[in-house]
């Protein structure tokens, strides 16, 4: 959702710190944001709602996955994660603690990349 709170083009950002990565969304991650917009009102709900038509759009595809029993999203995020792009600082933090690069937004203009990337 940080690309409707925040003045950057989270697709090109994404595109130049991960030039050799294919950008995909796990579907769990696709019905989050829809109960989101959903249950939300104010710009919560326009976030959500801006979020879903990236996520919907080129260069992302979604990647349908269910979730194993009683897994949560972030769950399935870390099982599934090579690379994770989030500003969720928990997730981050368990991301790291399972060696998986995170790219989060910094200073709220720019990507930066927590880890190696194999390029």
């Amino acid at each position: 959702m940080m690309a409707a709170q925040f003045p950057l083009d989270l697709v090109e950002e994404l595109e130049r710190t991960l030039p050799s990565y294919h950008l995909c969304v796990p579907s769990p991650v696709i019905y989050e944001l829809e109960k989101i917009k959903k249950r939300s009102k104010g710009k919560n709900r326009t976030a959500a709602s801006i979020a879903l038509k990236i996520a919907k759009s080129p260069p992302f595809k979604t990647k349908e996955m269910d979730l194993m029993k009683g897994e949560s999203v972030d769950d399935a995020l870390l099982r599934i994660s090579r690379v994770l792009c989030t500003n969720d600082r928990q997730l981050r933090t368990r991301a790291r603690e399972k060696e998986i690069t995170v790219v989060y937004l910094r200073q709220r203009r720019y990507l930066a990349v927590d880890g190696h990337l194999k390029i």
